[in-house]
């Protein structure tokens, strides 16, 4: 149970690591920093759903329901981020418009980032339970949510502060965004647990989700702009560690 209680937390600590960086930067991150920032985190999250996701999900169920689950995760984000009143960051496309204030409305683009991490914690979770993975390639992939979770955290507390919020204000909602993927994973973890069958399809569903998040939020405020190349850079070498972390065990659950 111990173990369980960590893999959940761990994302949520990097984003609460991330989100203090508002203490001791300016009111703006710097441009080249943030493209690097934004990159690094993309190739994270595309090595994750990759390695600890889809292969796993086709390694266990129907190729062509994996597949129909993968595109039913991008569906899903895409009716969310539609009907969902919100604002990006670091700009970029806008959901409905609303009389939400610009803080909420940041805090549910948050939301809806962070949702996708979560599931995949949660479902990976669920698989070491079920006995489909071990308790380490869990923990490997919350350890690799987590640290893109940390310059995400900054990225997202940083303009909150910009948007005039007090220091304290803009840590609190940034901490407080990343508590949806503990909430997302034990979703998961109860779902999953009903129906075990289904396990190789929530991976690639949450796979779906997470790179929905990567093609329509970071990749493209990495590349906009000079200095692109400094997006990729932060591409590569997110990428493969997430690649390395995932494939080299992590043996802090066993004895």
């Amino acid at each position: 149970m111990s173990a369980i209680i960590i893999t959940l937390i761990i994302p949520f600590l990097g984003t609460t690591l991330g989100a203090a960086f508002v203490f001791f930067m300016k009111k703006e991150i710097p441009e080249l920093l943030q493209k690097a920032l934004l990159g690094f985190a993309s190739g994270v999250m595309v090595a994750a759903a990759v390695w600890s996701l889809i292969l796993p999900a086709i390694e266990r169920g129907n190729i062509g329901i994996v597949t129909l689950s993968l595109l039913g995760g991008f569906a899903f984000l895409f009716l969310i981020d539609l009907i969902t009143p919100h604002i990006h960051p670091m700009g970029g496309h806008e959901g409905p418009r609303s009389k939400l204030s610009r803080t909420t409305m940041l805090a549910l683009a948050v939301t809806i980032h962070n949702f996708p991490e979560g599931m995949a914690v949660g479902v990976s979770i669920a698989g070491a339970a079920a006995s489909q993975f071990s308790m380490t390639e869990a923990l490997a992939l919350s350890v690799g949510i987590a640290i893109q979770n940390i310059p995400e955290g900054a990225i997202i507390s940083m303009p909150l502060r910009s948007a005039g919020n007090s220091r304290l204000k803009a840590f609190g909602i940034g901490t407080l965004s990343g508590v949806v993927e503990p909430i997302g994973s034990i979703l998961v973890i109860l779902l999953a647990s009903m129906v075990t069958a289904v396990m190789p399809y929530l991976l690639s569903f949450a796979a779906g989700a997470m790179l929905y998040v990567v093609m329509e939020e970071l990749i493209p405020e990495a590349s906009q702009g000079e200095h692109s190349n400094l997006g990729t850079i932060g591409f590569a070498l997110g990428f493969a560690m997430m690649m390395v972390l995932d494939q080299v065990p992590i043996h802090i659950f066993e004895v």
